[in-house]
């Protein structure tokens, strides 16, 4: 069954422990964490400035403000109504949900980034999206599972987290649907570090190209 967007509301981001929804808490722009996390991806992607960047599931548009604070083209979609109602008024431009078609927003794009995005996904209809991302280059954080329980407990907290994969099996399908690995690890320092304290194989980073 697909998951209805409006699943993703204010009780999902704000008062997720409460709502038995996800792991959120009063989700806000923290820009000493946001904007070192957005200069490791910029670094990590050696994004240039004249590249159009993607981030596919944005939520409120904090990555996409803080590359560009760090004056990056990038531009966000996201499901949730909510969310892109919250989204920041200097970034308000930049962000839309998928289904608005907006002036300016481009159509085409070098890199797409999809952190935290892909496990929301029905098994059903992930080939699919990634059949359709409109980038040349994806770049995607995924918590990983065996047997339909993530490694990092605090995943399995989300109700809307309901694709549990290995990194075999995504790696699989990322080829099977014309994505062609450039690297892929368990780590990346500055992302998701305290998931990697607990738990260093909870998540995986893929670097993919077309």
């Amino acid at each position: 069954m697909k998951i209805d967007p409006k699943i993703y509301d204010a009780d999902y981001f704000e008062r997720g422990i409460e709502s038995g929804k996800s792991c959120y808490q009063n989700y806000r722009w923290i820009p000493e964490l946001t904007i070192p996390m957005a200069m490791t991806v910029l670094e990590f992607l050696k994004l240039s400035r004249d590249e159009k960047v993607l981030d596919f599931g944005c939520a409120k548009g904090f990555l996409v403000k803080a590359l560009r604070l760090l004056h990056r083209q990038v531009w966000g979609i996201d499901v949730s109504e909510y969310a892109i109602s919250q989204v920041p008024q200097e970034t308000k431009d930049f962000c839309r949900l998928p289904w608005d078609e907006r002036p300016g927003f481009p159509h085409m794009f070098d890199t797409c980034i999809a952190k935290d995005v892909f496990e929301h996904i029905h098994e059903g209809e992930i080939d699919m999206v990634l059949k359709t991302i409109p980038a040349q280059a994806l770049f995607a954080v995924i918590p990983l599972g065996d047997d339909g329980v993530f490694r990092a407990k605090a995943n399995n907290y989300d109700v809307t987290h309901v694709l549990c994969k290995s990194e075999k099996w995504w790696l699989d399908t990322f080829n099977k649907n014309g994505w062609h690995e450039y690297w892929w690890g368990f780590r990346i320092d500055g992302i998701k570090d305290s998931y990697y304290r607990s738990n260093p194989h909870g998540h995986g980073f893929f670097l993919l190209a077309r």
